[in-house]
């Protein structure tokens, strides 16, 4: 599990087709020697299983052919710049929101625009345009993750979000790095998910003739 607190980001080496899984190689400096193989690590928001390489601050990742459908990791080249997230420890204090690493769907980035003059210290707009299935499972005031970052919905204009980034998190991820119309992870609140489930669920017709055939009508 993570809590979409971004910890550093890393670069794409290499992303390497196979006959099966499509291998990617990341370069992590910040994060060497924290991972073994099999853990879990959080990129741009997709949990993948790291492959540590000996003697080296890269990692590798096998991608599946559903990772590389559903997400943007299909997007990147060499040199990218990714999010990255260690999972959190039991007991440790959950600073973002329960944030899985199974990515939704993908969005498109409208725009990133300054909200003041000054780019060292200003905070910035976020728009994205999501998926129309989404749109049930996001609020205005509630938690949404892209590219593994833990956000918050500040205004719904569906099918576009608009998010509040503050001057930490465009420096310290690679949000900054973003042009418009690239796609962008988007993994929705758990609890949402669950609730948009449990009402639909409810506004099925449950009063069906094999329904009360069933049960003695």
């Amino acid at each position: 599990m993570f809590t979409g607190l971004i910890e550093t980001t890393g670069t794409v080496v290499s992303i390497t087709p196979g006959a099966g899984a499509t291998r990617m190689v990341i370069s992590a400096p910040q994060l060497h020697g924290r991972w073994h193989i099999g853990d879990s690590i959080a990129v741009n928001g997709v949990c993948l299983t790291a492959i540590p390489l000996p003697e080296s601050a890269h990692f590798a990742a096998d991608l599946a052919v559903e990772t590389l459908a559903r997400t943007n990791l299909s997007d990147l080249s060499s040199g990218a710049t990714v999010n990255l997230e260690l999972p959190t420890p039991a007991g440790s204090p959950l600073g973002g929101h329960v944030v899985q690493g199974h990515v939704d769907a993908t969005g498109s980035l409208v725009s990133l625009l300054p909200l003041h003059s000054d780019l060292a210290t200003t905070d910035w707009r976020l728009i994205v345009e999501i998926p129309d299935h989404l749109a049930s499972q996001v609020i205005s005031q509630g938690s949404i993750t892209i590219n593994g970052i833990s956000l918050t919905v500040a205004r719904l204009d569906l099918p576009r979000i608009e998010i509040a980034i503050i001057p930490h998190t465009y420096r310290a991820t690679n949000l900054h790095t973003l042009q418009p119309g690239e796609r962008v992870n988007i993994e929705t609140d758990t609890l949402a998910k669950y609730a948009a489930a449990q009402r639909a669920a409810s506004q099925q017709n449950w009063l069906t003739p094999a329904y009360l055939i069933a049960n003695g009508y």
